[in-house]
């Protein structure tokens, strides 16, 4: 028996989706999936309701490279408050403490936040999507039940304090996979003895892709309405649009696509590239990427397959 196709139109690319608060992504995902009537699509590693900003969703064969914007760094923007302390570190969860402000200065917290930066132990929160035994910890929390969490071991790269007014604060935060930007505030209140949560968190980037690249819920139904709604569609190179490109003709293209690893002249010497065909001055048409290997061979690791006509002229090296 043939396996049934999953319904809508099987698109191909990227489009960053300027999440609203108050949305779960997965929300975002049928929201997109809904408007595109496409048949897959999926998110990159989702944003709390409560944060707003950049949510790359993939299309079709872009879903197989998602796992590179996964595991790639981040940047947030945090708004805090001092002297509040909630359950969940945020503001969507309940008040456990109120603790008076005082001797609140920009070099206190700046060194104080220097235990967070660097490489350090973060333990998850339970109001995180982190599963346990097949159940994320957030809906255990809601029930009130806690469970045991591993420390995670976590790199914040930058962890700037851009603004103090009173109580109020503003955190710029540029971090690993994997980082709970309100644990990191959670932690800091009770550091300084007053305790704090996150009021407001927006990502402005996700590896190569930032606020720039980023559209609104409200753009896409326009463009929808005015039936230009595919050429919000980003090229699937464009996930990984910072790596280096290794442009072949159409023979090593063949043998590449057939899994087999290629000798390519002025290579990278080791790490990840863009796997394009092109020749001449024609623009080079993503194939998918690869590792080197110790050898200098070039191994292809993920591969766009079942373009059709339409959707390899779309599926250009993304710069």
């Amino acid at each position: 028996m043939s396996r049934r196709r999953g319904r809508g139109r099987p698109l191909n690319g990227v489009i960053v989706l300027d999440k609203p608060c108050g949305e779960t992504s997965n929300e975002a995902v049928q929201f997109a999936k809904r408007q595109f009537s496409a048949r897959r699509v999926g998110h990159t590693g989702s944003l709390d309701p409560l944060a707003t900003g950049v949510l790359p969703l993939c299309f079709g064969e872009a879903t197989k490279f998602s796992r590179f914007l996964l595991g790639a760094d981040k940047r947030y923007v945090a708004d805090v408050r001092f002297g509040v302390s909630t359950d969940s570190g945020d503001a969507d969860g309940s008040v456990v403490a109120t603790r008076e402000v005082k001797g609140l200065t920009f070099d206190r917290v700046n060194e104080a936040l220097e235990r967070f930066r660097g490489e350090f132990e973060q333990t998850p929160s339970m109001f995180s999507a982190i599963k346990h035994n097949g159940t994320p910890l957030y809906k255990l929390a809601r029930k009130g039940i806690e469970v045991e969490r591993q420390p995670r071991s976590v790199t914040v790269f930058s962890n700037v304090l851009e603004a103090l007014e009173a109580d109020r604060g503003r955190l710029s935060i540029h971090c690993t996979k994997g980082t709970y930007v309100r644990c990191i505030v959670d932690e800091l209140g009770e550091l300084l003895g007053c305790g704090a949560h996150v009021t407001a968190l927006r990502r402005t980037m996700v590896g190569p892709l930032g606020e720039e690249d980023a559209i609104t819920k409200d753009e896409i139904v326009q463009a929808k309405a005015d039936q230009r709604l595919e050429r919000l569609l980003q090229p699937i190179s464009t996930i990984v649009r910072d790596w280096p490109d290794i442009v072949v003709g159409s023979v090593t293209a063949f043998h590449l696509q057939n899994g087999q690893p290629v000798i390519v002249p002025h290579a990278p010497t080791e790490g990840w590239v863009r796997l394009c065909e092109g020749s001449g001055e024609s623009a080079a048409t993503f194939l998918g990427v690869g590792e080197i290997l110790e050898d200098g061979r070039v191994a292809p690791r993920r591969l766009v397959v079942g373009e059709n006509r339409r959707d390899r002229r779309r599926n250009l090296c993304a710069l």
